[in-house]
């Protein structure tokens, strides 16, 4: 998303909202040309920011649709620190902007607060349910895209040792994580193997995290634990911090292979293409240009979203530069999980499955 954005400074003098800013908050506007409307749609970031090559950049993307398709002007503020989200959120209610959208879990309580003090602005936030009246919940059941991941990296492998690590522990995370777990084990019960998970245990909900979105020597430092342990399929839920697992992948000679997240990562992180296997994705982009067009028109949404394999909200990427690796029995094997998957045949058990509001 470089460049798609002009950084300007925003002075956010918010003491009344009792919480201060760090002096680096920022935000910008779309450089595509004004839309002929009156409506504006507002986007606070969470701290990965739009540059993430993930989901902040995905729902910048799709705010951004919504201003090339004449719907909406839009504009973000990027939090650079969770201390942000509030001050940041109240600056947009200052503005009136029409529709404010937040994006990450953990801005959850922000947005609420928020909500529940300006009972007539709208809101809309990722990876977080609504409130069934002004705050609009998009939530992704990638458990699912998670599941067809660790099943395809199970089959993959050839070490019979795969890894998945986390940037911090919250639902919107280890959902992804339970559902690579899961899919591997389903593999292993299908196939009479035994691939074994590193970084994550689904049971205890304990594993290993970088506890950051951004520092991605971080996830380097996990990710090369990994596959010093065997590991040659890497399954990084970090944001920017899993980019240093695609960067330990590359490096290890031809060791390890990763399956990115959120975004299709040959598109969002092409230099890291030559290591991704695939993508589980999440379509925030379609979601919150649904939502601006809908509010945009008059329909402020109400009830929540589920992106599910279903409807298309989540999914497996094309295997792009390995496409001829990935045997055509394994292609095969990974449509019908799927579909298993949408009939019921198969259950998911991760806890942190989104419920609507």
């Amino acid at each position: 998303m470089a460049g798609v954005a002009t950084a300007l400074a925003l002075g956010l003098a918010l003491s009344a909202c009792g919480s201060k800013p760090s002096a680096s908050a920022s935000g910008g506007s779309s450089t595509l040309p004004r839309a002929n409307t009156s409506f504006t749609a507002c986007m606070v970031t969470d701290t990965g920011g739009i540059n993430d090559k993930s989901f902040n950049a995905s729902a910048w993307a799709g705010m951004q649709k919504s201003q090339k398709d004449g719907k909406a002007n839009v504009s973000f503020l990027q939090s650079t620190a969770e201390n942000d989200y509030a001050p940041n959120i109240a600056q947009l209610v200052q503005q009136k902007c029409k529709l404010i959208i937040t994006v990450g879990g953990l801005m959850g309580t922000a947005t609420a607060d928020a909500a529940k003090s300006n009972p007539s602005q709208h809101f809309a936030i990722v990876d977080s349910n609504g409130n069934g009246g002004n705050v609009h919940g998009m939530q992704f059941n990638t458990a699912q895209s998670g599941f067809l991941g660790g099943y395809l990296a199970a089959g993959y492998s050839k070490s019979g040792k795969v890894a998945t690590f986390g940037g911090q522990k919250i639902p919107p995370v280890t959902i992804y994580m339970d559902g690579f777990v899961e899919g591997v084990k389903y593999y292993n019960a299908q196939k009479h193997k035994n691939v074994a998970v590193l970084g994550w245990d689904e049971s205890k909900q304990n594993g290993s995290f970088t506890g950051s979105f951004t520092d991605s020597s971080k996830g380097q430092t996990i990710a090369n634990n990994f596959i010093q342990q065997g590991a040659d399929v890497i399954y990084p839920v970090a944001g920017g911090s899993g980019l240093g697992g695609a960067a330990a992948a590359q490096s290890s000679g031809g060791k390890a292979v990763v399956i990115w997240v959120d975004t299709d990562g040959c598109v969002s992180a092409s230099q890291y293409c030559n290591v991704f296997l695939s993508t589980t994705f999440k379509d925030v982009g379609g979601a919150v240009t649904k939502a601006v067009e809908g509010a945009a028109g008059g329909s402020y949404a109400t009830t929540d979203y589920i992106g599910t394999l279903q409807n298309g909200g989540t999914g497996l990427s094309p295997f792009h530069q390995f496409d001829s690796k990935v045997p055509a029995g394994l292609k095969s094997e990974l449509d019908q999980v799927k579909a298993d998957i949408i009939s019921g045949k198969i259950k998911i058990n991760s806890p942190s499955q989104p419920k609507s509001s």
